[in-house]
């Protein structure tokens, strides 16, 4: 989606869900403005949003990653949409 993402994570009740999280938001902000930036100084610019939603998924598993599957396809028809 071009203004958030879904994921589906299995985390070990040893992590916390904020660690997990915090660590997937700085790895992949580091790794992107290494690759989009290539290593200028990015003292001060911010990729990720301070919040998240997090939600436990039991027996709606698959109803949950077909929706995360599905979300490209429903974001082009929505713009579609909104254009027209």
């Amino acid at each position: 989606m071009p203004d958030h993402i879904h994921m589906c994570l299995k985390v070990p009740p040893k992590f916390s869900i904020a660690f997990v999280i915090g660590f997937i938001k700085g790895k992949s902000a580091v790794l992107i403005h290494k690759t989009i930036l290539k290593n200028k100084k990015v003292t001060g610019l911010h990729f990720w949003a301070r919040g998240y939603c997090v939600s436990t998924v039991g027996l709606d598993e698959q109803t949950i990653l077909k929706y995360i599957r599905e979300q490209e396809q429903h974001g082009k028809q929505q713009l579609e949409l909104d254009f027209e």
